[in-house]
C-alpha cells in the first residue's frame, strides 16, 4: 500500500459518500437508528482534515491515525468497526511490506476477520459483513489464481454488489433492525450499502492506476 494512494481513496470515497446522502438516509430510516450517513460523513471530514498530516507519513502509520480517528470522531456501532478495520490493516503493514496484491488480499482478510471478531457478528446476519466476507474471499481466490487486475477489481465490486443485495431478504439479528425481525425483510442494510459504496469508489479508483 502507499500513503498516496491511501489519501486519493479518502477523498474519493468522501465524495462517494456525500454523493449517495439521501439513499444512504432513506435506508437507516427504515431499519437503523437514522444515523448512519451522519456519522459516516463526521468520519469522512475528520480524515480529509488530516490530510496535510498524513502526508508524509508511512502508510502503516496513516492507517493507524485513520483508525484512531474514526474510532474517537464515529458514534453509533460503526466507529469501533471501522477503527478496528483500519487499525488492523495498519498492523499488517507495519509488520511486513503489503505490496503485492496478495499481500493486501490477507491484509483485507485480516481485518474483516477482526471486525467479525469486534462485532461479534458473521454473514448473514444483514450487517457490514454481508458485503466484505465475500469481497475477502473473492479478493484471496483471485489472487491465488493470478487474475489479471482488471478482472479482479470488477470481481471485487460484483461480490460487494451482490453481497450487499443478499441483505435485502434476510432478517436481522444484529442492532437496532434486529428488533423489527421479518419487518426488516425487503430492506438493505445500510452498512452493507456504504461497505459496498466504499469498496466500488477504490476498486473505480485502483483501475485507473493501471498502466
Amino acid at each position: 500500500m502507499k500513503t498516496l494512494f491511501i489519501l486519493e481513496a479518502m477523498t474519493t470515497v468522501n465524495q462517494a459518500i456525500l454523493s449517495s446522502e439521501s439513499e444512504l438516509e432513506s435506508l437507516d430510516r427504515a431499519i437503523g437508528d437514522g444515523d448512519h450517513f451522519i456519522n459516516l460523513k463526521r468520519g469522512c471530514a475528520a480524515l480529509l482534515a488530516m490530510h496535510d498530516e498524513l502526508s508524509p507519513l508511512a502508510p502503516a502509520e496513516v492507517l493507524q491515525r485513520m483508525g484512531m480517528k474514526l474510532l474517537s470522531t464515529i458514534g453509533g456501532a460503526s466507529g469501533p468497526l471501522l477503527a478496528t478495520f483500519f487499525m488492523t490493516l495498519a498492523k499488517a503493514e507495519k509488520t511486513s511490506d503489503v505490496s503485492t496484491l496478495a499481500d493486501i488480499a490477507s491484509a483485507f482478510q485480516a481485518s474483516v476477520d477482526a471486525v467479525k471478531q469486534r462485532g461479534k457478528a458473521d454473514r448473514g446476519e444483514k450487517t457490514m459483513l454481508d458485503t466484505l466476507i465475500p469481497v475477502a474471499e473473492t479478493f484471496t481466490q483471485l489472487t491465488q489464481q493470478d487474475t489479471d487486475r482488471l478482472l479482479l477489481l470488477t470481481a471485487l465490486q460484483q461480490a460487494a454488489e451482490q453481497g450487499m443485495q443478499s441483505t435485502r431478504e434476510m432478517i436481522a439479528t444484529k442492532g437496532r433492525a434486529s428488533f423489527l425481525g421479518e419487518r426488516a425483510i425487503g430492506h438493505i442494510d445500510p452498512g452493507a450499502r456504504s461497505s459496498q459504496i466504499i469498496i466500488h469508489t477504490i476498486c473505480e479508483l485502483a483501475k485507473t492506476k493501471i498502466a
